[in-house]
């Protein structure tokens, strides 16, 4: 009796265990779903037009849309502090590394 009782328990664990998983699962998926089926919130609509909106002034601006003179004067003066900091160079730009191949000398057995 209390070895079939033990056997229930354990049974009753595992089979809870498999839901809890696949309900997690398809809970999670069904919520991707319905964020995508769904019109966003107002305030998020209105959030990310604007994003896109500065994001295309920005490209036809070729650069910060609206930055004054005040901004790219700040922009000229740290990139002077930069250069003299790091010794110079396009600061724009990635730097590119050379690694040259070292000089190996032969080692003869004794």
């Amino acid at each position: 009796m209390i070895m079939a009782l033990h056997r229930l328990f354990h049974l009753s664990s595992l089979l809870r265990s498999a839901v809890s998983v696949t309900l997690r699962r398809n809970i999670g998926l069904s919520a991707v779903v319905f964020n995508k089926a769904r019109d966003l919130d107002p305030v998020q609509k209105l959030f990310l037009d604007k994003i896109r909106e500065y994001n295309a002034k920005s490209k036809t601006a070729g650069g910060v849309f609206e930055a004054g003179p005040a901004y790219q004067k700040n922009l000229t003066e740290e990139m002077t502090k930069l250069q003299r900091l790091y010794g110079g160079g396009d600061l724009t730009k990635f730097p590119q590394f050379k690694f040259p191949e070292p000089k190996l000398e032969e080692v003869t057995a004794k």
